[in-house]
C-alpha cells in the first residue's frame, strides 16, 4: 500500500486503472475496477482502461453499484461460482464521487479495511488530479456543456459539506445548459456560510453575473466579512460590473454550537424551516428587498440582517423558483407543495440529504420531460448539534 501511495504523487488520472492492476494482487484483490458518477448522477462510468475504453457504466438507481453510491455503504456479492464482489463507496469528505468494485477470492476484516482504504486514495486521486487534468472533468459528462455552464460550474463548491454538527447538500439543473443559478456553502470557522443565487436572464451574461457573485461572496467572508459586509460587496460589485443586470439571492450564516441563524433576502423565494415532519409556516418571511445590483441605487432603503434559533435537527430548505415552476406538458406547475412533501417523505425515510436532492432533482427534470425552461438550484442544510450525522448523511 505504500508504494502505491507514493506512486499517487506523479500519477494522471488516465493512468490510476493501470497502476491499480499493477499493485491490487498484492492488497489480496483479484480485480478491481473504479467507476465515477457522471454529473446528472444517472450513472457510474468505468475509468478508461489503456485502450481508452470507458463504455462500461452502470445505472445508479438499478445496480448493485448504484445502491452503494446511494446509500453511502458497502455492499457484497456473490456470483454462482462463489466469487464475491465487494461495492464500496468513493467519497471525498461527505462528496459522492463513485464507486469500487472489488474482486476478492475470500473477504475478511483486513481485506475490507485495505479496500475501503483503497477507495480514500482513488477518491484523492481524482479530486487532487482533476483540478490539472481534464481527464476526470470529461468522464463525468455525457453530452457537450454550454459556455454558462461551464463557467458557473468552475465556481461551485463540491455538492455536498459538514461537521459532526451540521451538514449541507445542494444540486442544480440543467447541469449542461445553466444559465444564472448558483450555490454556495462553506464552513468559517463555527459558521456554516450558505447560499442561493438567481442572476437574470439565462445567457453568458447571466452565468457571468451569477460567477461575478459567488467571487465577490468569497472574496468578502474571506476578508473577514459578515453578512452585511457581503451582501454589499455583492450589490455593489454587480452594479459596478453590470449596470443592466440583478441576481436574486438568500445568504445565511449558522453557529454550529449555538444553532444562531443569521439570514438575508435579497428579493428572492424566502428558504423554507422544516422541523421534525413538518413545515414551519412564515419562518422566514420578511419585507420585500432589492435585489442585488440594485442596492446602490436605492441607498434610501436599507438592507437588513434577520435573525432565528434554530432547534436541534432542524432543516432549512434554499431553492430557486424554476424548482416550484417547472411545468409538465398539460401545464401543471410542480408546486412548493409536491417539493416540500417529497424532501419531507424522503428525509422520514432516512435518505441522506445529497440523496433526497439528487432524486429530487430528476423528479423535477421527468416532470418537464427533462426540459427545464429555468434552472433548479436546491440547497438543504441540517443543524444536528448532538453530532448525530445519520438523518442527514446516512453514516
Amino acid at each position: 500500500m505504500n508504494e502505491l501511495v507514493q506512486a499517487f504523487h506523479e500519477l494522471a488520472p488516465e493512468d490510476l486503472p493501470e497502476l491499480l492492476r499493477r499493485h491490487y494482487s498484492a492488497l489480496g484483490i483479484t480485480g478491481l475496477t473504479a467507476y465515477c458518477a457522471d454529473l446528472r448522477q444517472e450513472y457510474l462510468i468505468a475509468l478508461p482502461d489503456s485502450r481508452g475504453d470507458s463504455s462500461q457504466r452502470l445505472p445508479i438507481d438499478s445496480s448493485l453499484a448504484g445502491w452503494a453510491y446511494r446509500t453511502v455503504s458497502a455492499r457484497i456479492a456473490e456470483s454462482d461460482s462463489g466469487a464475491l464482489t465487494l461495492w464500496l463507496p468513493v467519497i471525498d469528505g461527505l462528496e459522492r464521487i463513485g464507486v469500487l468494485g472489488v474482486q476478492v477470492p475470500d473477504l475478511n476484516a483486513a481485506i475490507l479495511n485495505r479496500c475501503r482504504a483503497l477507495a480514500s486514495l482513488i477518491a484523492f486521486v481524482l479530486i487532487s488530479k482533476g483540478t490539472h487534468s481534464d481527464s476526470y472533468a470529461n468522464l463525468q459528462r455525457r453530452q457537450s456543456m454550454k459556455l454558462p455552464a461551464e463557467m458557473v460550474w468552475a465556481f461551485l463548491p463540491p455538492k455536498s459539506i459538514g461537521t459532526p454538527y451540521v451538514t449541507s447538500s445542494a444540486i442544480l439543473e440543467p447541469a449542461y445548459d445553466l444559465g444564472g443559478d448558483a450555490f454556495d456553502h462553506a464552513l468559517l470557522g463555527d459558521v456554516l456560510h450558505a447560499a442561493v443565487i438567481d442572476a437574470m436572464g439565462h445567457d453568458l451574461y447571466a452565468g457571468l453575473t451569477s460567477s461575478v457573485a459567488l467571487a465577490a461572496c468569497r472574496n468578502a467572508r474571506r476578508s473577514g466579512g459578515e453578512l452585511p459586509r457581503i451582501i454589499d460587496t455583492i450589490d455593489h460589485t454587480i452594479h459596478e460590473a453590470f449596470p443592466d443586470r440583478y441576481a436574486t439571492g438568500v445568504f445565511l450564516h449558522l453557529h454550529r454550537t449555538t444553532g444562531q441563524l443569521s439570514w438575508a433576502n435579497c428579493g428572492h423565494p424566502p428558504p423554507i424551516l422544516l422541523r421534525r415532519r413538518d413545515v414551519i409556516p412564515g419562518a422566514f418571511d420578511s419585507p420585500p428587498e432589492l435585489p442585488l445590483g440594485l442596492g446602490p441605487t436605492r441607498p434610501d432603503i436599507p438592507r437588513r440582517i434577520h435573525s432565528a434559533q434554530l432547534e436541534p435537527g432542524d432543516r432549512v430548505l434554499c431553492y430557486t423558483d424554476g424548482v416550484v415552476d417547472a411545468r409538465s406538458s398539460d401545464g401543471e406547475l410542480f408546486g412548493e407543495e409536491r417539493f416540500v412533501d417529497f424532501i419531507l417523505r424522503a428525509t422520514a425515510a432516512g435518505e441522506p440529504a445529497f440523496e433526497v436532492l439528487r432524486r429530487l432533482v430528476h423528479a423535477i427534470l421527468d416532470h418537464q420531460q427533462h426540459h427545464l425552461t429555468d434552472d433548479a438550484t436546491v440547497l438543504l442544510f441540517e443543524w444536528h448539534p448532538t453530532g448525530a450525522l445519520t438523518s442527514t448523511t446516512g453514516r
